[in-house]
C-alpha cells in the first residue's frame, strides 16, 4: 500500500511539474492561432483596401517569427542546466564568501544557492521559475530574457490585434452582459449566455491583456536587474558589489554580440573574458 501511494505521489508530482509548461504552450499556440484567424479571415471583411496580401504576409511572418523565438528560447532554457555540476573545482579556486552545501556535498561561490525544487545548487541563482519548472541562473539567463522579450512583444501585438474584439463586444455600450463576458467568460459559456465562438474570442482577448501586463512587469523588472548587475535575491540590497557598469552587465548577460543575439538563440555571442568570474564568484580570478 505504501509503495502504491509513493508511486502515485511521484506521478502526480511529475504531472504538476510539467503542467505549467503544457499550459503555457497551449496558451501561446491558442493566441497565435486566434491572431492568425483575425489576420486571414476577419480583418479583410471590413478593411479590404488596407489588409492586402502583402500586409497579411508581413503580419504572419512577424507573428511566427516571434512564436519560433519564444518556443526556441524556452526549449533551450529548459534544456540548459543552471547547476554548478562540472563547473567549479575546490582548493585554490575558492575565495572569500564560499560556502559548503551539505546537500550537494560541494563548495559553492557567494552568488550560488541550493534550490530544493531542482534539487541542485544553481550558479548565480536568480529565482525558480514556476512557469518553466526550472531555476534561472548564469547559464540560461540569456534564453530566459530573450523568451521574455518575445513574449512581451508577441502579447503586445496580440493585444493590439484583439482591440477590435473588445470594440465588437462593447459596440452596444457597457452593459452587464458585455462586462460579464469580458470578466467571467467561462461562466457565461456554461450558463449558455454566449456561443462557443464568442467565448473563445473573449477568453483569448482577456488572456492577451492579462498576460501582457504580467509579462511586462517581469520583463522590465529583469531588464532593471540586468543593468544593475543584480539578481532577484539581491534586489532589496542598496549595495551592488557585482556590477560592472551598464555595458559591462549587458555584455555579461547577453554576450559581446548582444545587438544580434536576440534575433536567433543559436547566434553565438561569446561572453567577455574579464568580469565573468567576478560576477559569478566574487573574484577576479579566471573562472575554473
Amino acid at each position: 500500500m505504501t509503495s502504491f501511494a509513493s508511486k502515485t505521489f511521484c506521478r502526480v508530482e511529475k504531472l504538476c511539474h510539467h503542467l505549467p509548461v503544457v499550459l503555457n504552450t497551449f496558451l501561446v499556440f491558442s493566441i497565435t492561432g486566434e491572431v492568425s484567424y483575425l489576420v486571414m479571415v476577419e480583418a479583410p471583411l471590413e478593411k479590404k483596401t488596407i489588409w492586402s496580401s502583402r500586409w497579411k504576409t508581413a503580419h504572419l511572418i512577424s507573428q511566427y517569427f516571434m512564436l519560433i523565438n519564444i518556443c526556441w528560447n524556452a526549449m533551450l532554457f529548459i534544456k540548459t542546466s543552471p547547476s554548478i555540476r562540472g563547473v567549479f573545482l575546490g582548493g585554490e579556486g575558492m575565495g572569500q564568501g564560499w560556502r559548503y552545501c551539505y546537500t550537494c556535498e560541494t563548495h559553492t561561490p557567494p552568488r550560488c544557492s541550493h534550490c530544493y525544487d531542482c534539487k541542485v545548487c544553481v550558479l548565480r541563482r536568480d529565482h525558480h521559475c514556476v512557469f518553466f519548472g526550472q531555476c534561472v541562473g548564469f547559464r540560461n539567463y540569456r534564453y530566459f530574457l530573450s523568451c521574455l522579450l518575445f513574449m512581451w512583444s508577441g502579447l503586445l501585438y496580440a493585444t493590439l490585434m484583439n482591440a477590435e474584439v473588445f470594440l465588437v463586444i462593447l459596440k452596444e455600450g457597457v452593459t452587464v452582459h458585455s462586462v460579464l463576458l469580458l470578466l467571467i467568460p467561462w461562466i457565461m459559456l456554461i450558463s449558455g449566455q454566449v456561443s462557443p465562438r464568442a467565448f473563445a474570442f473573449a477568453f483569448i482577448a482577456d488572456t492577451c491583456v492579462v498576460g501582457f501586463l504580467l509579462v511586462s512587469a517581469f520583463f522590465f523588472f529583469h531588464l532593471v536587474l540586468m543593468f544593475r548587475g543584480q539578481t532577484t535575491r539581491e534586489w532589496y540590497s542598496s549595495r551592488r558589489p557585482y556590477s560592472l557598469g551598464i555595458m559591462g552587465n549587458l555584455y555579461h548577460t547577453l554576450g559581446l554580440r548582444w545587438y544580434v543575439c536576440w534575433l536567433c538563440p543559436l547566434i553565438p555571442s561569446p561572453l567577455p573574458g574579464d568580469g565573468i568570474s567576478f560576477q559569478v564568484t566574487g573574484s577576479l580570478e579566471p573562472a575554473r
